[in-house]
């Protein structure tokens, strides 16, 4: 009965770990070129470790090459002309490996992006929670990454977004960007790339209302026929939905799936490794901790006679 209870304590502080645990979403970075973002190959780079927003942000300015972007140097080369952070609400990392695609046109836009830009990056493991929008954690870690220096004059995003602070202008429509586009690239003598933070659900008068893929392969196919040098982030925030990064196979599922990635990127790092030896670790004592109340609850159960009568003498 002990020992029973004991396994049954250990079960229910497991599921509170697990419902406690943020929710996990995929990232994907890209462009059509590789406007000098990084001087080696950085074709369908695949990073495993699991980052928050901030952590996100980070990454992307230094290892995508964003704060050539979106700081203020004067020595930055910007040879971008716009700069898109696609918000999702609906896809989690475990949907990365899966068959059936709740959004098949989401699915399929990543892929095809990403295989056939020259410059991209994944990141399957992005822990996000409904504490916070996404758009504002994203905004806060590329100010905080670029020393307060974030161009916040070249920021735009759509009318569904929640954002904090004082930015330029909202749009209302598929058409406001393309002609924010347009006139960057004919009329842009200082060279600067605007940001355009494009939120879950598009517009708020979009009629009639269309998934997150079709926004997305519509977003993309307008600004290749602009002629514009662009670069993407796609991230994801979903709600309501937990699930636990330990159980996510996205991580090996990308690694067979990106056939030109470098053999030393898919290769587990020192943090990986202590990860997860603390995990067997963790696992070894759970077992051996029940194996030892069983045994104690098995040896106090057994009952003997404290004293044995004599053999009786025939």
């Amino acid at each position: 009965m002990a020992a029973a209870l004991a396994v049954l304590v250990v079960l229910l502080v497991a599921a509170q770990a697990a419902s406690a645990a943020p929710v996990v979403a995929p990232a994907f970075l890209w462009a059509p070129k590789n406007y000098g973002f990084c001087s080696d190959d950085a074709k369908e780079v695949v990073h495993y470790q699991t980052v928050s927003p901030k952590g996100l942000a980070k990454s992307v300015l230094e290892e995508g090459g964003w704060s050539n972007l979106m700081c203020s140097k004067e020595d930055a080369q910007k040879n971008v002309d716009v700069a898109i952070v696609f918000l999702g609400s609906k896809l989690q990392s475990s949907d990365i490996s899966k068959d059936k695609q709740i959004d098949p046109a989401l699915a399929d836009t990543l892929k095809l992006s990403f295989t056939s830009s020259e410059f991209s990056m994944a990141f399957p493991y992005v822990s996000t929670s409904d504490d916070e929008k996404l758009e504002n954690s994203l905004l806060s870690g590329f100010a905080e990454n670029c020393n307060s220096c974030l161009e916040r004059n070249r920021v735009t995003y759509t009318d569904t977004c929640t954002v904090t602070g004082q930015f330029l202008k909202k749009h209302h429509s598929m058409y406001s960007i393309r002609d924010l586009v347009t006139s960057r690239m004919g009329n842009n003598p200082s060279g600067q790339t605007d940001l355009v933070v494009f939120c879950s659900g598009g517009f708020e008068d979009l009629d009639p209302a269309k998934s997150e893929g079709e926004l997305l392969s519509e977003l993309v196919t307008m600004l290749k026929k602009s002629g514009a040098k662009y670069t993407i982030l796609y991230a994801s925030q979903p709600s309501g939905l937990l699930e636990n990064p330990s159980n996510l196979p996205q991580g090996r599922y990308l690694a067979e799936k990106t056939n030109t990635t470098k053999a030393g990127r898919a290769k587990c790092d020192g943090e990986c490794l202590v990860k997860s030896t603390l995990l067997e670790g963790t696992f070894v004592g759970i077992v051996l901790l029940i194996i030892l109340i069983s045994g104690l609850m098995c040896m106090m159960g057994i009952d003997t006679p404290s004293r044995f009568e004599a053999p009786q003498e025939s």
